[in-house]
């Protein structure tokens, strides 16, 4: 069995002793996975790394990282991690190589160490074209890129990425994708990842928690969590004002109806085939299907199956909300 590297049993952290961001999470991170945290935005993803980064200080629980304490033992777990934040950090009047010498410098690397990791990080992440170009002429993608060399130039054990392609295109998403695929092959590097978008989840993560508003919702693998469903998912309405709930589970290999405000979501066997027995079952008692779709379980129905909605976009604190509008702002920049 894979060693625990990060441990957290009741993590909490409330804020003006009222608002409860995270809420008594429990959960482990295992040595050289991908482990995310899937969720709105809101949903307590960027406190609980902050947390473990040591930033924070938890109002309630225990977490560690490597068997170091965060709040006991916070210069060891610094020793140990890598951050990519969310908003970008790297100084816009230096260039890509001395954001990274910068970096190593805070670290207390050796210099001429640092020179040697600062050309082989600017390599991986393809800017070595570019390192003696000063940070505000990069685009937004190669911001991102540099961000990731400078979270790597202590060779972390730990490496925490929160929202790694914000912001970004789908071409220079899918190049970030490749970075952090790339880390955990080739390094057995165990990463923590925050994220709201669920391709990212499904084409990045070894496990994925489901988090919504402070609380850990459930916990497995991408395959394991769509599986969980049983079957396909059949979205149908009818043009009549009627509940068809128990005509649609009278019919073979409906396992489940569920009516969300006239708009019924049935589990099923096999899609292909029953949903023509359903649209015949309709039309013989006179009903009009107006709209019916067929959809393989996703990431988007796990969410929807435990929260009872889909994944939203909760309203954020104006601090908040204004980094990610930097964020933004600077990665469409060219």
């Amino acid at each position: 069995m894979a060693e625990e590297v990060i441990v957290a049993e009741g993590l909490t952290r409330v804020f003006n002793k009222s608002l409860v961001a995270v809420d008594h999470v429990n959960f482990s991170v295992k040595d050289g996975e991908v482990f995310g945290f899937l969720g709105p935005n809101g949903a307590g993803k960027t406190t609980t790394i902050n947390m473990l980064i040591t930033i924070l200080r938890p109002t309630e629980g225990t977490a560690s990282i490597l068997g170091y304490d965060i709040v006991k033992q916070t210069n060891e777990v610094r020793k140990v991690i890598g951050v990519v934040p969310q908003e970008y950090t790297a100084d816009e009047d230096l260039t890509g190589y001395e954001n990274i010498i910068l970096c190593a410098d805070l670290y207390g690397i050796p210099r001429e160490t640092a020179k040697k990791r600062a050309l082989e990080l600017l390599e991986l992440v393809e800017l070595i074209d570019f390192k003696d170009k000063k940070v505000e002429t990069y685009s937004g993608g190669m911001r991102r890129r540099l961000e990731l060399a400078c979270g790597l130039v202590n060779r972390p054990k730990v490496l925490f990425l929160d929202e790694p392609t914000l912001g970004l295109d789908v071409q220079t998403r899918t190049a970030t994708w490749n970075y952090i695929k790339q880390l955990k092959n080739e390094y057995n590097m165990t990463i923590f990842m925050t994220t709201h978008y669920l391709e990212e989840a499904d084409a990045l993560c070894d496990r994925i928690a489901v988090i919504d508003h402070g609380r850990i919702i459930v916990t497995g693998g991408p395959e394991e969590l769509k599986q969980s469903l049983g079957g396909d998912i059949i979205t149908i309405s009818i043009g009549e004002n009627a509940d068809i709930s128990d005509l649609i589970q009278s019919i073979e290999n409906v396992k489940e109806v569920r009516n969300e405000n006239g708009s019924y979501r049935i589990k099923v066997e096999s899609g292909e085939v029953t949903a023509p027995l359903i649209i015949e079952a309709l039309r013989k008692k006179g009903y009009t299907v107006t709209r019916l779709s067929l959809t393989k379980p996703t990431l988007n129905e796990v969410y929807l199956e435990y929260t009872g909605r889909s994944m939203r976009d909760a309203e954020e604190s104006k601090e908040a909300f204004r980094a990610q509008r930097i964020t933004l702002r600077r990665a469409r920049a060219r």
